[in-house]
């Protein structure tokens, strides 16, 4: 599993979740170079290097080393309105359990999904979607979603409002 934290900046930082991969090594610098660069992902890394008191080469290495130890990426996120997408929603969905892995991996492809888990209770996956309007929507529901074999039954929840997007994680525990 991946979190997409948004930052101000027009970045993001995604953290793995993933708890298959073996747990990386990070401290209490480490810890605040993350938060920082939740907060604002292009921070230079001199006014980093100033505010926790240690060389710019340092925190260059250090976020060349959460970045390759696949701990965080920092990418560019887009406002998906302001690109003509106005309908956003969560799609519940539920697979024939033998192929729970191949509907995932085929749903992910496709464009209009930004966000896909596999997780426990009603559902097996859900899906966050975006869309252009009603008809885009219906066309990926009958055209994409619901061809997909192994699909089973879907339950669709339109955003009719964000009340609350966070944008960091506050208090990342340290692994060690």
């Amino acid at each position: 599993m991946r979190i997409l934290l948004h930052t101000g900046a027009e970045r993001a930082i995604i953290i793995s979740m993933d708890q298959h991969n073996s747990k990386a090594s990070i401290d209490e610098i480490d810890r605040k170079i993350i938060e920082a660069l939740q907060i604002d992902g292009r921070r230079p890394f001199t006014r980093l290097a100033a505010e926790l008191g240690i060389s710019e080469a340092s925190v260059r290495q250090r976020v060349s080393h959460l970045i390759n130890t696949q701990v965080m990426q920092i990418v560019a996120v887009t406002n998906p309105v302001k690109l003509g997408y106005t309908m956003a929603g969560m799609i519940g969905i539920r697979v024939s359990g033998e192929r729970l892995f191949e509907v995932a991996e085929q749903i992910s492809a496709f464009d209009e999904v930004i966000y896909l888990i596999i997780c426990a209770g009603s559902f097996d996956l859900l899906a966050e979607v975006v869309c252009q309007d009603n008809d885009h929507l219906l066309r990926f529901l009958t055209e994409k979603l619901y061809k997909v074999e192994g699909v089973q039954q879907t339950e669709t929840f339109l955003y009719l409002r964000v009340c609350k997007l966070t944008k960091t994680l506050v208090g990342l525990p340290i692994m060690g």
